[in-house]
């Protein structure tokens, strides 16, 4: 046996002829051997079965019987009243009957039934025409006497009766005379009305006004009773905001005492408060729709004002200039803090307003319908009070734009403040961005920049304060942009001031270490390596300022990414702000442009990348310059001696260099030439490059953006890295964010600066010295390639690999024969070629 519903059971067993036949049906077994156990167990299911269907047949006969005992009563009465309107309906059926002449038929009997229903509709039609014709010929009169008897209630609803019969004359000649009519009576209450109104409204006779507004809305003028009472409510703000002698908006007014506008923004809010605590019990005992006669009185009051507040937040910048900016934040903010205590007030007024049925839109049930029970309806009529409730509140918000009004003023310093920011930050920064070496010892020029670096990032940062504060972060690309172009700026000025003062001369000259006096280098060069070696650390320590900066910024995106995700998963847009509406015109602007959303997916990369990228390619510019400028005094002294070198006398001295003839004219071999002294010098100067680094290879500043050095390229770099062993601190060899920041020994930073430096010397070589060599005999030819092999191998010794040296020295070294073969083969793009063709005569 299978588990069987109630319903099941009950129907078993109407179908069985009796209860033992179905019983023994439902517990034999198909294969008629079933254990006692589990016949036990089958017959007690059945059991519990059984007792739960008379359970429930029970129950519902139960129901049955209260059903028919309360129907039975009733139903007696409605066949008595079905009685009594059949007969009802067969007298006058008789009645009609009667009346019909003998031949009539039935249709022509319905005809004349029509024709009468008609004629009598229109003669009523008529008969209300005449009376509202007769009433329209006494108005005046009518409306005239109730005036001069102030009994104004009368007269409002007389003229109320009229003014419904107007649609009648509409299309007729008569229309506009009672229409004139109708305004004039109106104008002449309101007039006999306006003083009384007035004094009521003075006197704060909350009974009164709503009596008057009782007879303005009987005539259609509830607009210019609001008028009348906004007008007195909002006279002291006026008179207070017009009075008030402003130093930073009103530069013309006399000497008189004054204060800024953001003081007395504050002053006017808090008084703008007190009227409207005021008014959340006036309002309510006069208005049916208190929350929006004070959303009403709000925007009024704020478009009545003159000169307008955006008039007056746009005068800031005419006196202050840009850091107008922080006031109009200031009052923002101060504006924030009025709304929010606004919305309370509106709420609070929500909850003094008693609903009754009149009050409620939608018809009124109609009073002979059929009462429903006491129990049933007060549930029924608690959900539907709480769902109209919430219902009418939501849509009520939407009306409600007061806020929206408030907030207008500052939604075009909104929209424009990455102009504004930047021009802020320009002129905050127009003084850290000035070095003026000529007031600071050129010692200190480290330590400046340092401590000017601190005041400019700390100014970014409150930009960052100011952009969250004002616009919630809907301005970040501007932001992003004010804060690019202004630390930029600051960075490319002393980039510029450096590049041109490095050379100047120094007050404190340093002295070189004992084991480096025999360098040929003096005490301003000395002085200027310890300055340039110093600014690289500055350097670094701005990019390290600007790298948490960065982090800064991009969590404060992050967090603006985050909220935008989860206002668009709720279904809507992200509205921050201290109201609905101050969040809505945001949202609304060109703020919330796909340039925002750009940004802040930017933000959410991974990993992350650069988000002030002119500012770290300025760092970079000023890293490059002084490791030019570091450069340019490390290899002074071979320059110097490089000077005069192609404008040696041997270059053009005649005869065999493999050969050399002794007083008694005899033929002496010669198997190898010396370099030149000029070139010794320079070789040694080369060797003694190892031995500086080896004294400065503790200072963190040379491993500082390695990729800006002059001729090294990111592979030879790269190379360097894999062969540094871990460090336990870590050496900036780039101005972008690696996900691991690359780590050098100071071993392979001193390589990096010595293949750097040995490129440079090679290249001011091959393109400023050797190009100048006139004229080149066989002899001198002999002997540039002797120096220019000498050279080739110091360099070598520093890890130096220059093709264009090698050039030189294989064209210099060739004979006249081969040469003009190989002047006839080579391509005439080769300049190394061309040049030496040129000292050797072979063109």
């Amino acid at each position: 046996m299978t588990s069987t519903s109630a319903s099941a059971l009950v129907q078993e067993l109407d179908d069985a002829p009796d209860v033992l036949t179905w019983l023994n049906d439902t517990l034999t077994p198909q294969d008629n051997h079933v254990p006692l156990a589990s016949l036990d167990s089958l017959l007690a299911d059945l059991l519990t079965a059984t007792d739960l269907s008379a359970v429930t047949t029970s129950a519902a006969l139960e129901r049955t019987i209260d059903e028919v005992s309360r129907s039975a009563p009733r139903l007696t009465y409605d066949l008595h009243f079905m009685r009594d309107g059949a007969l009802s309906l067969h007298s006058a059926l008789t009645t009609v009957t009667a009346r019909i002449p003998a031949g009539t038929s039935t249709s022509a009997a319905l005809d004349k039934l029509q024709t009468l229903d008609t004629a009598k509709r229109r003669m009523e039609a008529v008969r209300d025409v005449l009376r509202e014709a007769e009433s329209w010929s006494s108005l005046e009169a009518e409306v005239t006497a109730l005036l001069a008897e102030r009994a104004y209630d009368k007269a409002a609803e007389r003229l109320s009766e009229a003014s419904r019969s107007m649609p009648i004359f509409a299309g007729t000649p008569e229309y506009e005379p009672r229409r004139a009519l109708m305004v004039s009576l109106q104008n002449q209450l309101e007039a006999a009305l306006s003083s009384a109104l007035v004094g009521a409204i003075n006197s704060g006779d909350t009974a009164l006004c709503r009596n008057f507004y009782g007879i303005f809305a009987n005539i259609q003028r509830e607009s210019e009773f609001r008028n009348y009472y906004f007008g007195s409510r909002r006279a002291g703000l006026v008179a207070l905001w017009q009075s008030e002698v402003l130093e930073d908006t009103e530069v013309s007014v006399p000497a008189v005492p004054r204060q800024t506008f953001s003081a007395f923004w504050a002053t006017f809010c808090a008084s703008f408060l007190a009227v409207l605590n005021a008014e959340r019990t006036s309002i309510p005992a006069i208005f049916p729709d208190p929350q929006i006669t004070l959303s009403t009185f709000i925007t009024s009051t704020m478009s009545t004002l003159q000169p307008s507040c955006p008039q007056r937040l746009a005068t800031l910048f005419n006196t202050a200039g840009s850091s107008a900016l922080k006031d109009i934040i200031a009052i923002y903010k101060t504006t924030e803090e009025f709304a929010a205590s606004t919305d309370k007030i509106m709420e609070k007024i929500q909850f003094s307003v008693i609903p009754t049925d009149s009050t409620l839109d939608g018809p009124l049930p109609p009073k002979n319908t059929r009462r429903r029970s006491v129990r049933m309806s007060m549930s029924w009529r608690s959900n539907s009070a709480t769902n109209f409730s919430r219902a009418q509140q939501s849509s009520l918000n939407d009306v409600l734009d007061w806020d929206q009004t408030l907030f207008q003023a500052f939604l075009d310093f909104q929209v424009e403040y990455g102009t504004l920011e930047r021009r802020l930050l320009f002129d905050e920064l127009s003084v850290a961005s000035t070095p003026s070496p000529n007031k600071n010892p050129s010692t200190d020029r480290a330590r400046l920049l340092r401590e000017r670096a601190v005041d400019v990032f700390s100014a970014a940062e409150e930009s960052l304060v100011r952009c969250m504060s004002f616009t919630y972060g809907y301005a970040a690309p501007g932001l992003m942009s004010a804060l690019d172009s202004s630390l930029s700026s600051f960075v490319d000025s002393w980039t510029q001031s450096l590049t041109a003062n490095l050379s100047a001369s120094s007050s404190a000259p340093a002295e070189s270490e004992d084991d480096l006096a025999d360098l040929d280098y003096s005490p301003q060069d000395w002085s200027n390596i310890q300055l340039v070696l110093h600014l690289l650390a500055s350097t670094r320590a701005v990019l390290d300022r600007l790298s948490t900066f960065e982090g800064k910024l991009r969590a404060a995106l992050v967090q603006i990414a985050t909220a935008f995700r989860l206002a668009q998963h709720e279904g809507g847009v992200y509205t921050p702000g201290a109201t609905k509406g101050a969040g809505s015109l945001l949202a609304q602007s060109s703020l919330n442009s796909a340039t925002l959303h750009t940004l802040l997916s930017s933000a959410e990369s991974h990993p992350p990348i650069p988000l002030l990228t002119t500012t770290r390619a300025s760092i970079a510019s000023l890293a490059r310059a002084l490791q030019s400028s570091l450069q340019h005094t490390l290899l002074a002294p071979l320059h110097a001696h490089l000077s005069s070198y192609a404008s040696l006398a041997l270059w053009a001295v005649p005869g065999d260099p493999k050969s050399m003839r002794t007083a008694g004219d005899l033929h002496v071999p010669v198997f190898s030439l010396s370099p030149s002294d000029i070139v010794q010098h320079v070789a040694e100067g080369l060797l003694n490059l190892p031995r500086l680094f080896e004294v400065y290879a503790d200072d963190d500043a040379l491993g500082f953006s390695l990729n800006t050095l002059p001729n090294v390229d990111e592979a030879y770099l790269s190379g360097l890295s894999e062969q540094s062993p871990e460090l336990g601190h870590n050496r900036r060899t780039s101005l972008v964010l690696p996900p691991k920041p690359v780590v050098l020994s100071p071993e392979a930073v001193a390589a990096a600066w010595l293949s750097s430096l040995g490129h440079s010397t090679l290249s001011h070589l091959t393109s400023n010295v050797l190009p100048k060599i006139r004229t080149l005999s066989v002899a001198g030819a002999a002997q540039l390639s002797s120096d220019l092999g000498y050279l080739s191998n110091i360099v070598r010794a520093l890890n130096v690999e220059y093709e264009e040296l090698d050039r030189w020295k294989e064209y210099v070294g060739m004979n006249d024969e081969e040469g003009s073969r190989v002047v006839g083969e080579k391509l005439p793009g080769d300049q190394v070629l061309v040049l030496v063709a040129k000292m050797r005569g072979w063109t």
